[in-house]
Protein backbone atom coordinates (compact mmCIF):
# COMPACT_ATOMS: atom_id res chain seq x y z
CA UNK A 1 0.00 0.00 0.00
CA UNK A 2 1.80 2.91 -1.14
CA UNK A 3 1.79 6.13 1.18
CA UNK A 4 1.98 9.40 -0.41
CA UNK A 5 5.79 11.28 -1.28
CA UNK A 6 5.96 12.77 1.97
CA UNK A 7 5.26 10.06 3.71
CA UNK A 8 7.01 7.16 5.40
CA UNK A 9 6.10 3.67 3.64
CA UNK A 10 6.52 0.14 5.25
CA UNK A 11 7.72 -2.53 3.22
CA UNK A 12 7.32 -4.97 6.07
CA UNK A 13 3.34 -6.30 5.58
CA UNK A 14 2.95 -7.26 9.44
CA UNK A 15 3.89 -3.20 10.12
CA UNK A 16 1.27 -2.36 7.01
CA UNK A 17 -1.73 -4.34 9.15
CA UNK A 18 -0.98 -2.31 12.35
CA UNK A 19 -1.86 0.72 10.00
CA UNK A 20 -5.18 -0.69 9.37
CA UNK A 21 -5.53 -2.02 12.98
CA UNK A 22 -5.41 1.44 13.81
CA UNK A 23 -7.42 3.25 11.46
CA UNK A 24 -10.21 0.94 11.92
CA UNK A 25 -10.44 1.08 15.55
CA UNK A 26 -9.81 4.92 15.59
CA UNK A 27 -13.02 5.47 12.97
CA UNK A 28 -15.04 2.92 14.68
CA UNK A 29 -14.71 4.31 17.66
CA UNK A 30 -14.50 8.02 16.38
CA UNK A 31 -11.77 8.42 18.78
CA UNK A 32 -8.86 10.90 18.79
CA UNK A 33 -6.28 8.49 18.60
CA UNK A 34 -6.05 5.07 17.14
CA UNK A 35 -3.04 2.79 17.99
CA UNK A 36 -1.53 -0.80 17.45
CA UNK A 37 1.17 -2.72 18.16
CA UNK A 38 3.20 -5.93 17.41
CA UNK A 39 4.79 -7.81 20.55
CA UNK A 40 7.33 -10.59 20.14
CA UNK A 41 5.23 -13.15 19.91
CA UNK A 42 3.44 -11.69 16.61
CA UNK A 43 0.37 -11.05 18.75
CA UNK A 44 -1.38 -8.01 17.67
CA UNK A 45 -3.30 -5.29 19.59
CA UNK A 46 -5.59 -2.32 18.68
CA UNK A 47 -7.15 0.79 20.65
CA UNK A 48 -8.77 3.82 20.95
CA UNK A 49 -7.61 6.91 23.28
CA UNK A 50 -9.86 6.75 26.63
CA UNK A 51 -11.21 10.58 27.19
CA UNK A 52 -13.75 9.58 30.10
CA UNK A 53 -14.47 12.74 32.86
CA UNK A 54 -12.59 10.13 35.28
CA UNK A 55 -10.34 8.28 32.91
CA UNK A 56 -7.74 9.54 29.89
CA UNK A 57 -5.45 7.23 28.56
CA UNK A 58 -3.58 7.50 24.90
CA UNK A 59 -4.38 4.70 22.41
CA UNK A 60 -0.91 3.93 22.53
CA UNK A 61 -1.47 3.64 26.74
CA UNK A 62 -4.36 1.54 26.03
CA UNK A 63 -2.36 -1.25 23.53
CA UNK A 64 0.71 -1.26 26.21
CA UNK A 65 -1.37 -1.99 28.82
CA UNK A 66 -3.59 -4.83 27.19
CA UNK A 67 0.26 -6.31 25.83
CA UNK A 68 1.53 -6.25 29.81
CA UNK A 69 -1.68 -7.89 30.63
CA UNK A 70 -1.74 -10.73 28.13
CA UNK A 71 1.20 -11.39 29.85
CA UNK A 72 3.68 -10.62 26.41
CA UNK A 73 7.21 -9.83 27.18
CA UNK A 74 8.04 -7.07 24.49
CA UNK A 75 6.87 -4.90 21.24
CA UNK A 76 8.31 -5.33 17.95
CA UNK A 77 6.66 -2.51 16.38
CA UNK A 78 3.64 0.03 17.49
CA UNK A 79 1.40 2.84 14.89
CA UNK A 80 -0.30 5.44 16.26
CA UNK A 81 -2.58 7.57 14.47
CA UNK A 82 -3.46 11.37 15.75
CA UNK A 83 -3.83 14.57 15.26
CA UNK A 84 -0.78 15.51 16.84
CA UNK A 85 2.58 15.80 15.18
CA UNK A 86 4.21 12.97 16.24
CA UNK A 87 3.80 10.01 19.39
CA UNK A 88 3.66 11.51 22.58
CA UNK A 89 6.30 11.50 25.61
CA UNK A 90 4.59 9.14 27.81
CA UNK A 91 3.55 6.98 24.94
CA UNK A 92 7.20 6.71 23.54
CA UNK A 93 7.94 6.74 27.64
CA UNK A 94 5.89 3.54 28.19
CA UNK A 95 6.99 1.70 25.31
CA UNK A 96 10.21 2.19 26.46
CA UNK A 97 9.36 1.40 30.14
CA UNK A 98 8.04 -1.88 28.34
CA UNK A 99 9.73 -2.82 25.68
CA UNK A 100 13.33 -1.23 26.03
CA UNK A 101 15.10 1.03 23.50
CA UNK A 102 14.88 0.83 19.49
CA UNK A 103 11.25 -0.07 19.05
CA UNK A 104 10.06 1.86 15.51
CA UNK A 105 7.26 3.88 17.06
CA UNK A 106 5.53 4.78 13.17
CA UNK A 107 3.09 7.70 13.52
CA UNK A 108 0.46 9.74 11.05
CA UNK A 109 -2.50 10.95 10.35
CA UNK A 110 -5.95 9.75 11.26
CA UNK A 111 -6.36 8.59 7.45
CA UNK A 112 -3.42 6.26 8.26
CA UNK A 113 -0.89 8.34 6.15
CA UNK A 114 2.50 7.90 8.19
CA UNK A 115 4.56 11.36 8.64
CA UNK A 116 7.37 9.64 10.29
CA UNK A 117 9.46 6.89 12.89
CA UNK A 118 10.46 7.69 16.25
CA UNK A 119 12.73 4.71 18.23
CA UNK A 120 12.33 4.44 21.72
Amino acid sequence: MPEPATGVVLDDPDDRKLVTLARATRARTQAAEGAAVRDTDGRTYAAASVDLPSLKVSAVGVCVAMAVASGSRGLEAVVVLTAEDGPAAPDLAAVRDFAGAGVPVHHGDGRGHLKGTTPT
